[in-house]
């Protein structure tokens, strides 16, 4: 199965951060990823440095401003901090799907752009998200040098030892909205990159007795692409979508799921790497050998990593989140593991998740 627009996946993921050489050594030593290209005064960018990592299919660029006239990424760290700037598919035709786009509303971002050097060229084009992402349609069939033109060797010569975290590739990206805003941005995503609503997270769904939200997933038909979006519902005390907002100072993304083949493996390793997790209380574990589940996984070993389960029809999926990843508490991860054709979000795990998240906006006093 394929999709109407050509979209062939997840390309990369560009962050803007105070300091992209801390960054790039973090997802060097924290996740396992290799430095493989640099961008900066030194390859002719003057007025921002960009490292792009690589691990299997998972693609990060960490980009920071240099120069006080980037207006643009200064701008975006004032106001958010370090965060997710845009997400790219890898499209066939930027043209094509950007065309698309905007003949179904989407907000141009720029024009379509070629950019060339002695390798080749790469096309692209971005629309608007949320309050300052950005989507991006991305192409680079036709170039062959390291990533794209401006980048070169990397000038960040590290011997980072890392353990190995098996992460394979982006397997979905989660946006937070304000009230009210949900259904706009998934009839936005749906028209402009032709996907449909796949599920539908309604009051109660999500949720505990302090707080909750309302979530839908829109995917594309062939679901290369995944992308849940929140909003914030009534409860009895702050959500961590209300959190969000108020700590990022706007809309954006939330977190990006990365998923691997052995998520036990991974989890062991990321967290020998330094990487910090939500806790999990082990009664979640009694309740999942009182369900008797059928999982291929012994329950005591996912017990002693802190990994969920959720059963969904035939297959289940293995999940755990990171804390946050800055200084605010905002942007974080989720590592993944889907198996014998899962394709939910974990709804059985949303009680012991926010639970989770609950204990840590009490420790901020953010409640």
């Amino acid at each position: 199965m394929s999709n109407s627009l050509g979209i062939r996946g997840y390309d990369f993921v560009e962050f803007y951060v105070g300091t992209a050489k801390v960054w790039a050594y973090w997802f060097s030593k924290a996740v396992g990823m290799k430095i493989v290209a640099y961008a900066g005064p030194e390859t002719g960018v003057k007025d921002k440095v960009s490292y792009y990592l690589v691990k299997n299919n998972l693609k990060i660029v960490v980009s920071s401003p240099v120069k006080p006239t980037n207006y643009e990424m200064y701008n975006f760290l004032t106001t958010h901090g370090d965060g997710v700037k845009r997400w790219t598919v890898n499209v066939e035709d930027v043209e094509k799907a950007f065309k698309h786009a905007l003949s179904k509303g989407a907000i141009p971002k720029g024009t379509i752009k070629e950019h060339k050097d002695a390798d080749g060229f790469v096309v692209e084009a971005s629309i608007k998200l949320y309050d300052d992402a950005e989507i991006t349609f991305y192409n680079a069939d036709n170039y062959k040098g390291l990533f794209r033109p401006g980048f070169d060797e990397p000038r960040l010569k590290i011997n980072v030892e890392a353990h190995e975290t098996g992460l394979q590739i982006v397997d979905h990206i989660v946006g937070n909205v304000r009230e009210n805003e949900m259904d706009y941005w998934v009839d936005y995503m749906n028209a402009a990159l032709d996907m449909k609503t796949f599920i539908d997270f309604k009051p109660g769904d999500i949720g505990t007795e302090y707080s909750s939200l309302l979530s839908k997933v829109v995917r594309t038909s062939d679901s290369v692409i995944r992308n849940p979006v929140n909003e914030p519902y009534l409860g009895k005390r702050k959500s961590q979508i209300e959190e969000y907002i108020e700590e990022f100072c706007g809309t954006g993304i939330q977190h990006i799921a990365l998923r691997t083949d052995n998520i036990i493996e991974t989890i062991a390793a990321l967290r020998k790497n330094g990487i910090e997790f939500l806790d999990v209380p082990s009664t979640y574990y009694d309740i999942l050998k009182q369900r008797e589940v059928k999982i291929d996984e012994d329950i005591d070993e996912l017990k002693e990593h802190g990994i969920l389960c959720d059963i969904e029809g035939n297959g289940y999926l293995l999940q755990l989140f990171t804390k946050p990843v800055g200084d605010r508490p905002t942007f974080f991860f989720e590592v993944i593991q889907r198996k014998y054709g899962s394709e939910g979000f974990g709804k059985g795990n949303f009680q012991a998740l926010f639970e989770a998240i609950e204990r840590e906006q009490a420790a901020r006093g953010n409640f």
